[in-house]
């Protein structure tokens, strides 16, 4: 297990916990509903998280970072837990998302644009008083 450790395969549960910025009870709750696949445990049962586990952790990371719902991923890991015949159903549930975010994305940079315009009349409005107090 020296050698492994050594080139990241096998993590222990505060060693992912501080590699991924995630708790450790938050990674217990994945592994318990389903949102991860079950993590391979020593014989007394502590958890070592393999490169396959960090993975999975990495990406639940990534898409909940992006706002995917947590049960849009249990379905997920559950399909991909049930085998390639369902490659086609998981495509199309991430397709779903897709579209779901690229809309959030759309809504944000609307809302940047109004805030910066803001910002932006502020600044003028600034300026003018900055001008005003300046001729006094």
């Amino acid at each position: 297990m020296g050698d492994l450790r050594k080139e990241g395969a096998i993590l222990t549960i505060s060693e992912v916990s501080e590699k991924y910025g995630i708790s450790q009870d938050t990674l217990r709750y994945y592994e318990r509903v389903g949102l991860i696949p079950r993590v391979p445990r020593k014989a007394n049962g502590i958890r070592v998280y393999d490169e396959h586990s960090c993975g999975w952790v990495e990406f639940i990371r990534c898409m909940r970072s992006a706002g995917l719902p947590i049960e849009v991923l249990i379905e997920y890991v559950g399909l991909y837990q049930q085998g390639d015949g369902t490659k086609e159903v998981r495509k199309q549930l991430l397709l779903n998302q897709r579209d779901q975010l690229i809309a959030r994305i759309n809504e944000m940079q609307v809302t940047l644009e109004r805030l910066n315009g803001k910002i932006a009349h502020y600044g003028r409005v600034n300026e003018a008083t900055e001008s005003l107090k300046k001729e006094k």
